[in-house]
This record gives C-alpha cells, structure tokens and sequence, in this order.
C-alpha cells in the first residue's frame, strides 16, 4: 500500500469509526473462535471502508478461483475419498468439479451486467423522474458447508458471494477434515485473507460461527441444524439461505416407459451412495408396477456396478456414525418388505451400503419420516394421480419433485397442485446444474435461492435509487392545498 494510499484508507477507516488499534493480523484460516472474531471483524472492517464496487476485482478473484481449481483437480478428489473411506473421483468431476467450472464461467459471462444499475418502470404520475435500482455489494458473507459435496456447495456460493463483490468466511465440516484441511490450504495460496478466510473446527465453532454479524449467511444441512443457525443468526437480524434438503419424491404415472425411468430414478438414488439433498427419497408408483421396478433396478444394478464391493465408481457412507443411522432404518422396519438390488450386504468396517429397495413401508416408519441420504428407496403405491398429490402435500415441502409422465394434463396437473424446491420434469437431479435457474427450498426444505443471477441478487443489496428532475410537478402539490391539490386528489382517489 503506497503512503498516499494508505493515507486515504486511514482516514476512511477514521471516519467509519473503525479504530486502526484494533484492526487483527490478516488470517487465511481460523481454527479457534478467537481467530475466527478477529478475522470476521477485519474482513468487515474492510468491507466499510473499501467495498469491492469494480468488476475488474470481481473478476479477478473470480479467475483465482478457477486456476485454482485447476490445479487442485487431484487434491480434492484423493482428499474427498479420504474422508469417505473411498469416494469416485468419476463422482467427484461429475458432481462437484463441473458445475463449479461452469459456475465460474456463467458468472465471469454475465456478472458484469448484473453489477450495473439498471432502470425500473414508473408510474407516468411520477415522470419526468426515472427510478433504478443499484446492486451493491452485502459486506461480509459467511458460507456453512456441508461434508456431502464438500467441494461445490462451498465454490457455488463463493461464486454467487464474489460476483456480488462480497468478502467471505467458509465454515468447512468438520466431519470431511481432509478436505476441509486441503481446501484451506489452497485458499491461502490462491487469495488474499483481506478476501477469503476458511473456518475449520468442531460443532462449538460452528455454533458460534453462526452467531457473527454477517451481513448474509448460507447454510447447507439437516432441517434440525438449520433451525438453530436460524435462531443463532437472528439476534444480529443476519437474512440467511438455508439449504436443508428433506424427503423429494418421485411420481411415477402409468403412461411412461418403465425402464427409462428407473434409469434416471436409479441414476440419482446411487450418485455419492444416496447422500444428496435432491436424491429421489421415495417413488409413488402404482402397485401393479412395483414388481417390474424392482426386477429392473436390479438389471440396472448389474449393469452399471457389476461387482459393486471392487467397483471404482461406487462411493461409501461418509462414516460409522452415518452408517448406523441407516442401517437402522432397516432393522426397525415394521412393515414393508426389503428387496436387495444385489448380493452383497451392509458393512461397517467398509460403510459399503449397498443399494435396496423397501416395497410399502409404514408411513410412520423412520424410514419415510426422516430424510433418508443413502441408497435405499421406498415404493409407495397410490390409485389415482390426486392421491399421489395429496400424499406430497400431506407432509412437509420437499426441496425437490420428480414426476415422469407423457402426459401434458397429468404434468400440468402436478406441476401447478404441489409446492415443492425446485421440479423435474422426466429428471432427476439435473436442475441443480442449471445456473440460471434459482436453487432453493421451500418451508421445511429451506428459505431462499441462489445459483447465477438468483445468486448474484440474493447476496447483494438490490438499492432503490428515485431520480428527480429540474422540472417537475410534484411542488404543486405542497400546502396550502388549494383547489389544484383538491382537484388532483379527486382524480386520484376515485
């Protein structure tokens, strides 16, 4: 920093009431609840006195962020697999190292027009004046990172967080450590900490992670930890995105080929063995099909991981905890009969979980009350299509809805009679990919989007701007209210 220039940061840091005495030692990692306050109060020292209003440093780090990904492709993906005790590095390119590439590429495309301020219409009363709205950048955006996809739901925010000219903290899991350790490290190497800080620690970090005054925070996880980040968050009336998954279903309807559907509705359950947040949970089909389902998730099964214990391209329960979470529901179904989709069984040395399928479950079984995140998927049958609708709407929001039909009435019929995160149409999984979508939840599945320009606008303050002219007839309406006031307000008051 030059004397001059440092001269003016002085004087602004003056003037915003920041003390230059208390400004912390920039840090690129916090690992204690102390390092990780200090940096938050400079990270939000600077986004005050020097807000990131240009595109140029936009798109700098938006480069960064792309070399290095880059250069760290191998690193994450042995990092990844580590934590799982083996996930597909196939997976891992597919899932998480594409959509962040092409993430970057559609914000570094587009964020130079979403930042300019842009006209909004107005009422002719109003004119000669014009109205605008401003994006500006939030401040300080902190990121809660979940271990499922460690690797794209931290870069997919920062996208969204940067293109809007914010400064970030990322909270990575602390149930994915060696990735979490690697990721922060390659932070450190690629941006400066006057940019990004990577938070690592257990649950009490997080915790209080979530209670800094940041000026947006988005958290990916369960239902239940989003509820706390929310009530943690609300004292400083920090706005939150939760993204918190739930139980998506599939309606399956009888006019559709059977076969391509259970190769996408396979494609999705098995993908990072089930632990996704927009995984089919449960497929509504009705019972005359159930049958040829399961005959044909087995075909698929064979045919796509043959020798699924050696199979390179089938990923674990990321640990022992998780594992017996699910095999639990297993061992406590009361009704419902399961159906292995292999010969292989369960094992927690290995948190190999193979997938199967349970034909009927009881509707107050764990099973269909709690989001599942693993290979196993529920057949529940229906008789009418207005059955199945009311099944969905019956139980909380899920973050996403698939529904496979030819039909376009059937199709309209549950496209515009169920709420739900986002809808997939003869798809699964897909829409997640499609930066200029929004991604989101709805009630119990989250609150807010982002992804693209619904992220760039999420993460950024959208300011009204009404700009008057010279000449004007607004003076006109000022007291004494004599007869031209009384004139124009029966007019306008009809």
């Amino acid at each position: 920093m030059t004397d001059s220039n440092r001269s003016a940061h002085e004087q602004a840091v003056t003037e915003t009431g920041f003390a230059l005495q208390r400004v912390p030692e920039a840090l690129s990692t916090a690992t204690t609840i102390d390092e990780m306050k200090a940096q938050f109060s400079r990270l939000q020292m600077l986004s005050r006195t020097q807000p990131i209003n240009d595109w140029g440093t936009r798109t700098t780090q938006l480069d960064n962020l792309e070399v290095m990904l880059s250069d760290n492709q191998e690193s994450f993906a042995k990092s990844i697999s580590a934590d799982f005790g083996y996930r597909s590095q196939s997976e891992t390119q597919f899932a998480e190292l594409f959509p962040s590439f092409t993430g970057i590429s559609h914000a570094k495309k587009h964020g130079k027009k979403w930042m300019k301020a842009h006209r909004a219409p107005i009422s002719a009363l109003y004119m000669p004046a014009h109205n605008e709205i401003q994006p500006q950048p939030l401040g300080v955006v902190g990121i809660m990172v979940p271990w499922n996809y460690p690797l794209f739901l931290a870069i997919g925010p920062m996208i969204d967080a940067i293109t809007a000219g914010n400064r970030i903290m990322v909270k990575m899991s602390e149930a994915a450590p060696q990735f979490a350790q690697t990721f922060a490290d390659a932070i450190a190497r690629y941006f400066s900490p006057d940019m990004i800080c990577v938070v690592l620690g257990e649950v009490e970090i997080a915790a209080a992670f979530s209670e800094l005054p940041f000026d947006h925070l988005l958290y990916t996880g369960s239902t239940a930890v989003g509820k706390k980040v929310m009530a943690a968050a609300a004292p400083n009336l920090t706005p939150v995105t939760l993204e918190l998954g739930g139980k998506s279903p599939v309606i399956v309807l009888d006019d559709v080929n059977l076969e391509s559907v259970v190769n996408r509705v396979m494609m999705g359950k098995t993908l990072n063995a089930g632990q996704t947040c927009i995984a089919p949970d449960y497929v509504l089909i009705q019972r005359q099909y159930h049958d040829q389902f399961i005959q044909l998730a087995k075909e698929w099964m064979t045919k796509h991981y043959p020798d699924i214990e050696e199979n390179p391209d089938y990923s674990r329960i990321i640990n022992g905890e998780q594992f017996k979470r699910v095999k639990g529901y297993l061992d406590a179904l009361t009704g419902g009969e399961v159906h292995a989709l292999t010969t292989v069984e369960p094992n927690i040395e290995t948190r190999l979980m193979p997938p199967v399928i349970v034909s009927e479950p009881a509707p107050d079984s764990d099973l269909m009350q709690n989001e599942i995140f693993a290979p196993i998927l529920p057949l529940i049958h229906y008789e009418t299509l207005d059955d199945a609708i009311y099944f969905v709407n019956s139980r909380p929001r899920p973050l996403a809805l698939y529904v496979f039909s030819d039909n376009y009435s059937s199709i309209e019929n549950v496209r515009n009679n169920t709420v739900s995160g986002g809808l997939c149409i003869n798809e699964v999984l897909i829409h997640v990919a499609q930066h200029d979508l929004p991604f989101g939840g709805v009630g119990d599945s989250g609150t807010g989007a982002y992804h693209g320009k619904a992220g760039f606008e999420r993460l950024s303050h959208m300011k009204p701007v009404f700009v008057q002219t010279k000449l004007n007839g607004l003076n006109l309406l000022l007291p004494p209210y004599g007869g031209l006031f009384k004139k124009a307000m029966a007019l306008f008051l009809k």
